[in-house]
């Protein structure tokens, strides 16, 4: 299909302004393949650069959800990583693929927190592993680097702390949700069985444990720390108030 010079230029305009490709076609009605091929040339001819459109809040200082940043986070520190390639990166959380709820909270906080990067779901052996795809996601997660977790540091920076501070509920919810669970623990006194809710957090990294332990203090929740073969391990919030408060605000998985 042929188009009159007058329609490409005016596309050229619109793009040039900074509507995207799939807006000029919808405007001209021309398809967007074509708008795409125009704008190619156009750029090439001017010898200008191509950059990919983003909305990373920290490469525009855009405000965002940081409501939903402090649970992506959680998630990220406790099953999530980044995966560096030439021109892009990807963000991966996994999942507990009986937790369906859990999955799609997931896969709203990473929309919530920048809409633009693609973002998909991949089914394993037991497990969904939700994507996102944009080299920016190193940007929101400076924490991302060569290794396992625990094995190097792990610290927040200024304004992830500050978030964090903020929304402190948020980040505790996504950290039980990766690594952690609610559970009914009993016990035998006077030969009557009692039953208990209790809450566990796992991670080997002492930094990350801490950093759940920091925000359980601000909040007034009482852990304990429990150890296995003489190292730190888990994190036990079983004090009835403490129970109540996280109920409140996490519950179990779904």
């Amino acid at each position: 299909m042929e188009h009159t010079s007058s329609t490409r230029e005016h596309a050229l305009v619109l793009l040039r302004q900074g509507m995207t490709n799939q807006a000029v076609a919808q405007r001209l009605g021309v398809p967007r393949g074509t708008v795409g091929w125009w704008r190619h040339e156009d750029r090439r001819r001017r010898r200008e650069p191509f950059i990919r459109p983003t909305d990373c809040p920290r490469c525009i200082g855009r405000p965002f959800d940081q409501e939903a940043y402090s649970y992506l986070l959680g998630l990220y520190l406790g099953d999530g990583h980044i995966v560096s390639k030439t021109k892009q990166h990807h963000l991966s959380i996994f999942c507990d693929a009986s937790w369906t709820g859990l999955v799609d909270a997931a896969e709203a906080a990473i929309r919530q927190v920048m809409s633009m990067p693609r973002v998909s779901r991949r089914q394993k052996q037991g497990c969904v592993e939700v994507k996102s795809y944009t080299q920016h996601w190193v940007c929101m997660f400076p924490q991302h680097g060569p290794g396992k977790k625990h094995e190097r540091s792990i610290a927040l920076e200024p304004w992830q702390q500050q978030v964090v501070d903020e929304h402190p509920w948020p980040f505790v919810r996504g950290l039980v949700h990766s690594d952690g669970c609610r559970i009914t623990n009993w016990t035998v006194r006077n030969g009557k069985r009692y039953e208990y809710p209790r809450y566990w957090f796992t991670n080997v990294s002492d930094d990350i444990r801490q950093l759940y332990t920091d925000t359980l203090d601000r909040l007034g929740v009482t852990w304990t720390l429990c150890t296995r073969y003489g190292k730190a391990y888990n994190i036990s919030v079983a004090r009835k108030a403490s129970v109540a408060l996280m109920d409140a605000h996490i519950g179990p998985k779904y």
